[in-house]
């Protein structure tokens, strides 16, 4: 028995991957014999051929970092049964909820989301569900209000039948086995639930398009007169269990933040900081996990496999995060657009993850409230913050609150608070109201040093940074069963979009005081963690060199100059080519996933690299240099089903509008045809010496046009299919000048 109590609630296996890894050391060697190729070729100098050089070794940095964050792979092993059996009483879990736009993400999404958790496997008197409505949506509160009254049947059905999927939209999708032996018990029941579930998705449908009067009045009344920018703090407590009881409902609690246009609301990242704050009011529990509207729950034990590595007492106290990979329930098949990430999250997370941990990924992430409250893993083990901080103090950071403050030193002391007591959720709603106001973070350390970090619209990045610059770990939590599945982008437009956005928040993160870099020279990040988020952060940088390299293709073609060696040396470049291409193919085939997946990445990559990469890149510089803000755009959800995406033969194809993401893309492939054409025409001036274009440019220039098909198709299609007149006539006269300014450089 003593043998039992010792065995670790969870442990980490390390991945041995040998041929990968003789294989990531040829290619960096290649990569090295083709930067020695250049430097003993110093005679041939030319500003391409420096540019090429450069951005040849910014392509070998990148490997190096790619290499490292690879190179020693883990798995994590979680054990809930002895968890069960070691602690005698679970903790508590306070669940969040972000939303922000009723129209792009519909409340019924968002509602299956609550639902799927307010039936999660654990103690419902251990759970409170908070959900934050930044479009202080009254549809939103609608669909949550008569959701709840829903749950009251959904949740004990889930928990009575063992229920996996227990998000009604994907639990209705999917066939369902009537040959149990309860089967005529379970049969009823089971069309009841669906019928009350469509009747309620019809209600929240009908609300939501205004086809039935909605009055705002009655509990909706604090609704009217308020705007989407401009409206004050609205607290809601939806569903409050009162009897303690393991088996009841859990919480559910409504927050719409205030807002006001001459305030800074700091996009999700404020937002997060709100339910930080209203949660420790109301329940205060040591653990939190945050959602997206669309990440239902997907396995109902998560909590459970969570709790094993954040309560483990050897290796979880450092732990300052458990994150669950992104996986997706609507993909269209073989990823066409490069948005679901599956052999990234196998290769590249499951790298980090033997390190000091995973990346924040913003969504599916189990917290300990502690260490969001900037604290160090000491000072949570051996109490040191508390004898340290007097009142007044922790009003300068935490806020003017006196309640608030008075929870979050219960928290430091890891005792339980207000719930225990017998006090209403209600109570605290006042108290609620005033820590979600738009001025509450002035002059105290959220966003700053404790928090959701401030400054990047990809907050999620710098606020896990900043818990491992302090010493903390993460850990992934990867059960046999998907833990969480959620909405794929959808289309073209969604995806480009979202790609922006995170790289511009990305580079802000690399510039800013919470990069990497800093992080592990002045921090506890240890250097080869620091190296891999410089993978991370580094995604709008990278875009750089990436187009200057396209550029210096076409440039090359049109001046008929080279940057690629000719004779023996060409085969550096080729072999490195192919051999690239190989092991990612074979890193994808060995995933489980298909040629044309692959090459549906490889192609994306190229796109959004050289395209919403490098906009998101230049937006972010534009914020450095404080010209311009940057624009959080949220990305839309659709409430659809896998089969009904995969049946419509649509679904893959690319489709554009008048949107600027798709001119710098445009712009490239009108570049790269004008070079061909000019090589092919025989329009090329004379070369210099024998060093005119050569193979090498040609294949690269071919490559990109291959990358760039779904493009190529858009200039001649038609409707949503083809690329606007506008958007041509932009990227054409872009196109012009630079083809007009390479003939002029070389004359000169």
């Amino acid at each position: 028995m003593a043998n039992q109590e010792n065995l670790p609630l969870y442990e980490k296996i390390w991945v041995k991957r040998t041929f990968q890894r003789a294989i990531d050391i040829f290619i960096l060697l290649l990569l090295f014999s083709l930067l020695s190729f250049r430097f003993l070729s110093i005679n041939t100098f030319t500003l391409p051929w420096f540019l090429a050089f450069s951005c040849e070794s910014w392509f070998t940095y990148t490997w190096i970092v790619i290499l490292n964050t690879k190179w020693s792979p883990a798995l994590t092993k979680t054990y809930p049964q002895r968890l069960l059996q070691r602690v005698p009483e679970l903790p508590r879990v306070d669940l969040f909820v972000t939303t922000a736009d009723p129209v792009l993400e519909p409340p019924i999404i968002t509602l299956n989301t609550v639902l799927s958790l307010l039936a999660l496997d654990y103690p419902s008197n251990k759970l409170a569900c908070y959900v934050s409505d930044d479009g202080c949506s009254p549809f939103t509160f609608y669909a949550l209000v008569e959701g709840s009254k829903f749950a009251k049947h959904w949740v004990p059905f889930c928990k009575k039948y063992n229920i996996q999927v227990r998000a009604p939209l994907r639990y209705f999708c999917e066939v369902t086995n009537f040959e149990s032996e309860d089967s005529s018990e379970f049969k009823q029941e089971w069309f009841l639930m669906k019928d009350m579930y469509d009747n309620l998705s019809r209600n929240i449908e009908d609300v939501t398009r205004n086809l039935i009067p909605f009055p705002l009045e009655g509990e909706f009344e604090v609704f009217s007169n308020t705007e989407k920018i401009n409206h004050p703090s609205i607290v809601k407590v939806i569903l409050e269990t009162k009897d303690e009881l393991s088996n009841g409902l859990p919480h559910l609690i409504y927050i719409s933040r205030e807002k006001r246009p001459k305030y800074q609301h700091n996009y999700k990242a404020g937002a997060m900081n709100v339910l930080t704050r209203v949660s420790g009011l109301m329940t205060n529990a040591p653990f939190m996990l945050n959602v997206d509207c669309d990440m239902v729950v997907n396995n109902p034990k998560i909590i459970q496999h969570a709790m094993c590595i954040l309560m483990d007492s050897k290796s979880g106290k450092d732990v300052a995060f458990v994150q669950c990979f992104q996986q997706f329930y609507d993909g269209i098949k073989d990823d066409p657009f490069g948005n679901q990430w599956v052999a990234a999250f196998e290769y590249i997370i499951r790298g980090m993850a033997g390190l000091q941990g995973p990346y924040y990924g913003g969504t599916n992430t189990f917290h300990r409230r502690n260490a969001i409250y900037g604290l160090y893993p000491d000072e949570v083990q051996y109490g040191k913050k508390v004898g340290k901080l007097t009142e007044k103090k922790l009003i300068q950071q935490f806020g003017s609150s006196k309640e608030f403050v008075k929870s979050a030193t219960h928290a430091f002391e890891r005792s339980d608070y207000s719930t225990n007591n017998g006090i209403s959720l209600s109570n605290f709603i006042e108290e609620a109201i005033q820590v979600s106001d738009c001025g509450y973070d002035n002059g105290t350390s959220w966003g700053k040093k404790m928090g959701w970090l401030y400054g990047s619209i990809s907050e999620d990045v710098p606020t896990g940074l900043n818990m491992h610059r302090k010493g903390w770990r993460s850990e992934c939590c990867t059960p046999v069963q998907t833990a969480f599945k959620g909405c794929a982008p959808v289309g073209l437009l969604t995806t480009m979009i979202q790609q922006k956005r995170w790289a511009s928040g990305l580079t802000v993160v690399f510039f800013g005081r919470h990069s990497p870099v800093m992080g592990t020279l002045f921090g506890k990040i240890q250097i080869r963690a620091g190296l891999s988020y410089c993978w991370l952060t580094n995604w709008g940088l990278r875009s750089v060199f990436e187009v200057c390299y396209a550029a210096l293709v076409a440039y090359c073609i049109i001046t008929n100059s080279n940057i690629f060696p000719k004779g023996l040396g060409l085969w550096i470049p080729f072999t490195l080519f192919v051999i690239y291409n190989l092991h990612t193919l074979q890193e994808y085939l060995s995933t489980g996933l298909s040629l044309r997946h692959w090459w549906n990445n490889q192609r994306m990559s190229i796109i959004r690299t050289t395209s919403v990469w490098f906009i998101g890149f230049l937006s972010a510089m534009l914020k450095i240099l404080g010209i311009s803000d940057s624009v959080f755009e949220v990305t839309q959800k659709k409430n659809t089903s896998s089969s009904a995406a995969e049946d419509d033969a649509n679904a893959g194809r690319f489709t554009f509008d008048d949107s600027p993401v798709f001119v710098v893309g445009t712009t490239i492939l009108l570049v790269q045809l004008t070079a061909l054409f000019v090589k092919i025409l025989g329009l090329q001036l004379q070369a210099h010496s024998g060093n005119g274009c050569g193979l090498g440019e040609l294949m690269c220039s071919v490559y990109l046009v291959v990358c760039y098909w779904p493009y190529l198709k858009g200039l001649f299609a038609r409707g949503k299919y083809g690329i606007p007149l506008s958007t041509i006539f932009k990227s054409a006269l872009l196109a012009f000048i630079f083809v007009h300014f390479s003939r002029i450089t070389l004359i000169s």
